[in-house]
């Protein structure tokens, strides 16, 4: 497998759903800014992979064919919130084994405003074993938003097994809103107080609505490409990516009866151990995250499955400040999906980008000081955790 490089990223501004911006609009954009950063033209590019949620089939040819028409083969890719690092897996792993030179992996999504639902009622659901299992341990609460109910029982069951304090979760939205007042891309960028934060509505277990990422549009994109396409192009020491796992549903995640497994605990740690095991470099050296905290329950069993704190240990973590500035690693700069936002098949693009940036030193006041080795997590339940490792020389 050959070495694969970052060339160029690009991601829009994220917005709510209120501001109406058609998906092709914010779909080209990103496409354009990526290929621009890269130096590169669009006709050089020889696969494409898109990813979106909530479009119709060939939405990514519709995106594309405002670039350019020409002839490549366009890939969809539907895998719900891990939807935008399965397009770059796909990109990665065509220049990784030789197939082409340079691929484009760009994710897209304009959602409408309110909690995730299911879009067809006559049809099987895809995520219908996931709420039978957890509601065979778990009360549900009328009227809950369904994804809450997921990721507030597995911060249920973390608290239970280690008597963590609900006020610890809401500080992880705290840091979240001082990380995005620096991001200019970010949907909210107001800073929030732990008391503000445990004062909003409760939506379930320890969480509140500040503690639960809202429906975003937006658009991110990044450029791959061989080393050999990278020096015909005079690119000289690019950001590349160091490994790469993607892992699908264990057993474990219906079997244990445990919410942090049906909300893929498991799959995250085998993917983390997959690409430390690649890579040769483990948790304690990386300096900067971005995981997937689309509540703040997972952000905090998140920090334990990637081993950047041994199990048990993640209040400590956070009351000790190591997950921001000044701390072990710094996690989610950009303000993560709790305060950048989480337009789904996007996100994990716009994770990608930001890591990128990072490791170029392009982030200005939140830029994380000699960012060398970053780590990315994206997850999505269905299920897909895909984690990845960037490096600079």
């Amino acid at each position: 497998m050959r070495k694969v490089n970052v060339i160029g990223v690009g991601m829009t501004k994220f917005t709510t759903p209120k501001a109406m911006i058609p998906y092709t609009t914010m779909g080209s954009e990103a496409a354009r800014d990526a290929i621009k950063d890269a130096g590169i033209q669009y006709s050089e590019i020889e696969q494409a992979y898109t990813g979106w949620v909530y479009a119709d089939s060939c939405a990514g040819e519709k995106v594309l064919y405002n670039i350019g028409m020409t002839g490549i083969p366009i890939f969809n890719v539907n895998n719900n919130c891990s939807t935008g690092s399965n397009a770059l897996y796909l990109a990665r792993q065509a220049v990784a084994s030789g197939v082409v030179e340079c691929a484009l992996a760009l994710g897209f999504e304009q959602m409408t405003p309110g909690a995730l639902g299911a879009t067809f009622s006559d049809r099987p659901n895809p995520m219908e074993t996931f709420f039978v299992k957890l509601f065979e341990f778990q009360q549900p609460k009328e009227n809950a938003p369904p994804a809450a109910m997921l990721f507030g029982g597995a911060g249920v069951e973390y608290m239970e097994k280690y008597g963590t304090k609900p006020e610890t979760f809401g500080k992880i939205s705290v840091k979240a809103r001082k990380h995005a007042e620096h991001n200019e891309r970010a949907v909210f960028r107001n800073l929030l107080t732990l008391e503000e934060v445990m004062a909003s509505p409760h939506q379930f277990g320890p969480l509140t609505r500040f503690q639960c990422c809202p429906p975003t549009c937006g658009a991110a994109a990044a450029v791959v490409c061989s080393d050999d396409f990278a020096k015909k192009h005079n690119i000289v020491n690019p950001v590349y990516l160091a490994g790469q796992s993607m892992i699908t549903d264990f057993s474990s995640s219906f079997e244990d009866k445990s919410a942090m497994k049906i909300v893929g605990y498991d799959m995250t740690a085998a993917a983390a151990k997959a690409v430390y095991e690649q890579t040769g470099i483990g948790p304690e050296e990386v300096d900067v995250v971005e995981l997937h905290d689309c509540f703040t329950a997972n952000e905090l069993i998140t920090y334990e499955g990637l081993g950047l704190t041994p199990e048990g240990t993640a209040e400590q973590f956070i009351n000790n400040g190591d997950n921001t500035y000044g701390g072990k690693v710094v996690t989610n700069p950009s303000g993560g999906l709790l305060s950048k936002g989480h337009p789904l098949g996007a996100t994990g693009l716009a994770q990608c980008a930001e890591l990128v940036w990072q490791l170029r030193g392009k982030c200005g006041a939140r830029q994380v000081e000699g960012a060398k080795i970053a780590l990315q997590h994206n997850i999505g339940l269905g299920g897909a955790a895909v984690v990845a490792m960037y490096r600079k020389n």
